[in-house]
Order: structure tokens, then sequence, then C-alpha cells
């Protein structure tokens, strides 16, 4: 069993929900990034996804633009971020680490060779925003080799004619993206999302995490109580930017504050089953 579905399954038992926290490789650079990333598991992170910088996310909005462009002074490479991946094995063998990105820069690196390496690396999974699924056999066979899973997006626009397609290979967890549009920008509602999530339900066997516009505690605590993940990466990224000096350094206290960040929104996510049941 995947590590991905491991953590489902245990959190299932558990009867809760998942918190899935995002960073960006080397924002601001790489030694604060790994310090961030070891940190998240003891805060609370259940799954974690790294965003791998790239000049052109056409999927993001300007708060996670903007760390991709840190990450990219920060001197992240995709070796550079798989390096960050196998120091965080060295102490954690459990947590599933998941990469987003985009297609140029694995074309660029070989995609078999990406994905043996993401393999070697101790990466779980992978999110690929621009590869549509008639494409997707240019990393099928080798991330099935590499142990990888391919996590699949499904946004409000697509319909039921379109979704067996977009789930047709899918595997780890499907990521809703729950507005239309770029990241950072708004959220939906909680009976926007109840309303949702039938559909995906009787698409897929596969846990539903939700993501775009999750940003608080109270957001990610209702998201958890209609899906199985909430994904949250703008308002950590936001965090991470607002404690940086004027030249972009990390501050004394921008670990800390992003750490805390997250102990909130998994405080949120693992009482928000508890809170209902109570109601």
């Amino acid at each position: 069993m995947s590590r991905i579905a491991a953590r489902f399954a245990a959190l299932a038992r558990s009867e809760r929900g998942a918190l899935i926290p995002f960073l960006e490789a080397c924002d601001p650079d790489f030694d604060t990034a790994l310090a961030i990333l070891r940190g998240m598991p003891a805060a609370g992170a259940d799954l974690i996804e790294i965003g791998v910088p790239f000049t052109d996310p056409m999927a993001d909005g300007p708060i996670i633009q903007a760390a991709a462009i840190r990450g990219l002074r920060g001197g992240s490479t995709i070796a550079r971020v798989l390096e960050m991946v196998r120091r965080f094995r060295a102490d954690d063998d459990t947590t599933p680490i998941i990469l987003m990105g985009y297609l140029n820069p694995i074309e660029s690196y070989g995609a078999a060779d990406f994905c043996r390496d993401c393999g070697f690396a101790g990466v779980d999974g992978l999110i690929v925003v621009d590869l549509p699924p008639e494409e997707a056999d240019l990393l099928e066979a080798p991330a099935a080799d590499a142990g990888l899973d391919i996590i699949r997006l499904v946004a409000p626009t697509t319909d039921s004619a379109r979704l067996p397609t977009v789930l047709r290979g899918a595997s780890g967890f499907i990521y809703y993206v729950s507005i239309t549009g770029i990241t950072g920008t708004r959220s939906a509602s909680d009976a926007e999302l109840a309303a949702a999530l039938p559909r995906l339900r009787a698409a897929t066997r596969l846990p539903i995490a939700i993501g775009f516009g999750v940003r608080t505690p109270a957001q990610a605590a209702g998201v958890v109580r209609v899906a199985d993940a909430a994904v949250v990466a703008s308002a950590l990224i936001q965090t991470l930017a607002a404690s940086l000096d004027a030249h972009g350094r990390a501050g004394p206290d921008t670990v800390r504050q992003v750490l805390d960040q997250v102990a909130a929104l998994a405080e949120g996510v693992r009482t928000a089953r508890l809170t209902e049941m109570s109601a």
C-alpha cells in the first residue's frame, strides 16, 4: 500500500479528515523551506504538497506566483526539490509527499528520469496542473514503475460527460478545485461544496481533497465535513511572505509563524467532525 493510501485509510479508521498544507520549494531559500517542511508533520500536517517553482504558473494567483519567483531566485531546480524530499525522508518515512508543478520542467528533465528520481527521493504523488488526461500516457507508465500516484484535478466546470475521462487512471486521491479561476482569489461556500461532492463520490472511490480558496481553520473544518482533505496553500504562503525582510530574506520567526498557522488549521480539521457530531 502506498503512503497516500495508507494515510487516508488510517484517517478513515479514525473518522477524521486530513490537512494538506502547501509550501513552495526554496521559498525564500532552501534551508528555510526545508525547516518548514520538516516541521509540518509535528504541527499537524497529514500529507504535504510541495510546489515546484516554474516561471509561468498559469493556475496560480499572485501570492503563489510570487512564491515561485522567490523559489527560483532561491536556487530551485528539480534536482534541488528532490534533495529537499530526500532530506525530509531521512527523518520521516510515513508522511506522504506530493509534488505540484507544470509539465514543461518535467519534459525538460525527461519524464522517465523525473519519475524514477522522484521515486528514489521518496515522493509519493504528482499533480501536474497542465497535463490533460488525454496526454497523461507521457507519465502514466514511468509513474507506475516508480510507485507514484497521479492525482487528477476536477473543476466545477468538469461536467458528467467529461468526468470519466478525467478520472481514468487517477490514483492516490482526487483534487477538487473548488472555484473557477486561479488560486488565492475567493472561497467556495459550504453549500457549494456540499452540492458538488455527491457527483464526485458517485464517480470515484478515491478520497477527495478540496483546495483553492481554503484559508482559515473554519473553512478547513467545513471542507472536511464534506470531503476527505483540505488543501491550504495561499494563506500559508502569504504568512511566509509577510515575515520576510525588505530584501526577501527569512526573518527569525518565519518558520515558527508558518508552523503555528499549520497547527491552527490542523486543530480546525481534527475537531471538525467531533463538533458536527456534538451539534
